[in-house]
Parts: C-alpha cells; structure tokens; sequence
C-alpha cells in the first residue's frame, strides 16, 4: 500500500476527548472516528488491526470445535419475552418497533435467538455437543460510553452458545472455551488471567472474566502473581480430552484470581503477602456456564440415549474484538506511538523514502516495495514528499514492527537502515540482505 494512495488521517496534536492512552493514540493514528456519542467508524488502518485480531479469535474458535454462522442484528421482542429478559434486561438495551408496530430490539447478546436456532433444528442427543458462534456488531445503550471503543454504546462481539445433554458435557465444552482464550489472548500478544466473576443478566452459576493487567483499567483485580508466569496451552492442544482440558482449568483456577464483584478479603489475605497482585484490569473476555436456564425456559430439548427429553446443558463465550484493540494498544505503546504486536500490526513493515523524487531513493524502495509484497508481506510505502522528521513520527506512531529507512546517501552505497519499532535498535545492512531478511 502506497501511503499517497492510503486513507489515514493522522492527528499532530493530542484530541482533548481522549482520557486514556489507546483513545488517544487510536485517534491520532487515523484508526477511528467518532459518530456520535460511544459509536465508532473504524477506518482504513483501525479495521486492517480489527480484521487481523478477528481472524485469530475465528482461528482458535475452529480450533475448538466451534462453528461459525451470522445472526441478524435486530431481534424479535418475543423471543426474549419467552425467556423473561425483556422487561429484565435494563435501559441498556435499544428496544424499537417496525413499521407494523411490532417490538424489536438492536440485540445486546444472542442467547434467545441461537437458542431459538437450535430448539427448531436440533432434536437427537447424536448431534451433541454443538457450540455455535458469530463476530457481528451489538449494541448496549451505556449510560457513560468513555474510553473510545473500549467502553462503546456499538461494538463487535464473538459470542459461542454451546450444547451438551449433561452438565459434565457442560463442563467440558466450557473448558474447551477457557483454554480456547488463554491461547486467543496470548497470539494476540496479551497475557490474560481468568478470573471468578459474576454472571450478571446472563445467569448461571459458573463464569470466568480473562483480565489484562493495566493502569487504565476500569476495576480493581486482585490475583496470586504466579499467574504471570504460567505456561500458556500450545498448539498441540486436544480439545478431545477431557482430562487433559480439565488439567489446564484445575491448573489456571488453582490460585487466587477475582474481579472486585467477587473479591474475598479474607481468601486473598490467605496468600503469602509478598505473592499477592492488586492492580487495575481490563475485561477482554467472559465465559459463562448457565445449565437449563433458557433451554427450559424456551423449551430446547432432545431425546437422550434413555429415550426421554432431557433440557439441553448451555454455556456462552464472549470476546469483544473492538475492545480488544485497545487494550492491546495499552499493554503495547510508548511516548512516541503504538507499538503492535507482529499478529496484529496493521503492516508488517514500512518502507520509508526519506528522499521522494530522488531517482536512486524512489528505485531502491520500488525494489524493497515489490519483493515483500511478493513474498506476501504487508508492505506500507511511504512515499509522500513530508519531511523526514514527519515520516519518522507517522512510523512510530502507527507502530508498524519493521521500519526500512532508504536516504540517498545510504542508497548511495547501496544499504539502507532498518529501525525494530519495540526496541528502537537500528541496522545498516545491504539493500539485498535487508529484502532477504524478511523473504526468508
């Protein structure tokens, strides 16, 4: 991508809205634009990072089992009636009508409609376990959106719905999805720590929030600090085993980890003084088991082995994409700007030409421009006539990991300058040993 070509309208000065480091970076870099009070577009470089972030929750989701569909947005009132949270569910939700005055609602979570999905199609104990899931845009009328899209009124959600005939098959698929996010956080470059947490309007009596550590977050946390160094579940997972997926709960629930809703004083005192870790956290995830609650109340059920219906065992499994970036950004920055993740950088390298026009500047970066490309790199080129101060800033700021510097004199002696963005550490090497660098 030529960045003459790019839409990114960088901000030089600091927006005044902006209370925290991600809202105000994401502003800045031209990742988002505000609409209206807690809505979001996300422009060009914001959904580059939005669509990298979604694909590596889709991944691990497969990964698990899970099955993707789309679900609409607008839901019939009814459904939710059925289940008994309309009138429960707060002024959070944006309840509407259509033009033949039926009550709608912009949905704020799809328990009743994918329950309602697999009441009509799903009949046999043979087909179980099924966990279904989507990434679409919900919306939850905030009565303080701040933050950016980390606390917004619209923002994405991947939601799962999973279905057993037991509650030990329950359990099973939940721990699929708990070790389903220890590796979806992790690949995102965050270390996420699962802690006990209240189920709120959605029910149940088991729930885990995944928390990142962070100055900003917006409630106190309080855990044992071995979980910093836990290992996290690799690739060679089998989400098949019941055993070994119980051992990577039993191990990540072994300490002391809570949300301030379910903080006990008592408990954490227990903990040797110098091991606990009090500190601000920000909600990345929630999972949460709730048996029969909407299976009874809408009359999901199957035939089980016995013979007879049985209610069927669900569970649901939030991630909020659009408040992940964000925290991403406020684990992952310094003075100068954003400093990604390589998962999740909306390029993995820029080419800078601190020269443009100048014949041996403009050639070399086309050659550097064309073989990462080939080799099927995300390659940003700048190749505006701004000052090199001004390049320098646009870089760090948007953080892309791999800066190639090409000035005429360097090119002169056929290198140029390659900056590591996390680390500032700079490299002069070969036009070739540079290309190569990132082909191989």
């Amino acid at each position: 991508m030529r960045l003459s070509r790019y839409f990114m309208p960088i901000l030089k000065e600091n927006p005044k809205e902006a209370e925290i480091v991600s809202h105000r970076l994401m502003l800045r870099a031209g990742m988002i634009r505000q609409q209206s009070q807690g809505i979001y577009s996300w422009l060009p470089l914001g959904k580059r990072v939005l669509d990298k972030v979604n694909a590596i929750i889709r991944d691990e989701q497969n990964r698990a089992g899970a099955i993707e569909l789309s679900m609409p947005t607008l839901q019939s009132a009814e459904l939710w009636q059925e289940s008994g949270r309309y009138d429960a569910y707060g002024k959070e939700m944006l309840r509407i009508k259509d033009r033949q005055d039926r009550p709608m609602l912009y949905g704020p979570t799809n328990e009743e409609m994918v329950t309602d999905i697999f009441r009509s199609s799903v009949k046999s104990y043979k087909d179980l376990p099924l966990n279904l899931y989507h990434i679409q845009l919900k919306f939850r009328d905030e009565i303080r959106p701040r933050f950016g899209t980390m606390r917004s009124r619209e923002f994405m959600m991947k939601d799962a719905y999973s279905f057993d005939l037991t509650r030990e098959g329950a359990e099973h698929s939940y721990n699929k999805m708990f070790a389903a996010y220890l590796r979806t956080f992790d690949r995102l470059g965050l270390r996420a720590i699962p802690m006990r947490a209240d189920t709120g309007p959605i029910g149940g009596n088991l729930s885990h929030e995944f928390i990142i550590l962070a100055d900003t977050g917006e409630s106190e946390v309080f855990c044992h600090k071995d979980f910093v160094g836990f290992d996290i579940p690799d690739d060679r997972t089998d989400f098949d085993s019941v055993e070994g997926l119980k051992s990577i709960f039993d191990k990540w629930t072994s300490l002391y980890a809570a949300t301030s809703e379910m903080h006990d004083e008592a408990a954490f005192n227990a903990v040797p003084e110098g091991e606990r870790l009090s500190a601000r956290g920000i909600e990345v995830g929630h999972i949460f088991y709730f048996g029969t609650k909407y299976s009874e109340a809408m009359g999901a059920k199957v035939q089980g082995p016995d013979g007879k219906e049985h209610f069927v065992h669900m569970g649901s499994y939030g991630i909020g994409p659009t408040r992940l970036v964000p925290a991403i950004i406020e684990a992952s920055h310094d003075d100068n700007g954003i400093i990604w993740p390589a998962s999740v950088a909306p390029f993995d390298i820029v080419v800078i030409n601190m020269k443009a026009g100048d014949q041996a500047c403009d050639d070399t970066c086309e050659l550097i421009y064309a073989a990462l490309t080939k080799a099927g790199k995300d390659v940003l080129y700048d190749d505006t006539d701004d000052r090199a101060g001004t390049k320098f800033a646009t870089a760090d700021l948007i953080g892309v990991p791999v800066q190639i510097i090409a000035g005429p004199r360097a090119v002169a002696n056929g290198e140029v300058e390659v900056k590591d963005r996390r680390t500032g550490a700079r490299e002069t090497m070969t036009i070739e040993a540079a290309i190569n660098r990132f082909v191989a």
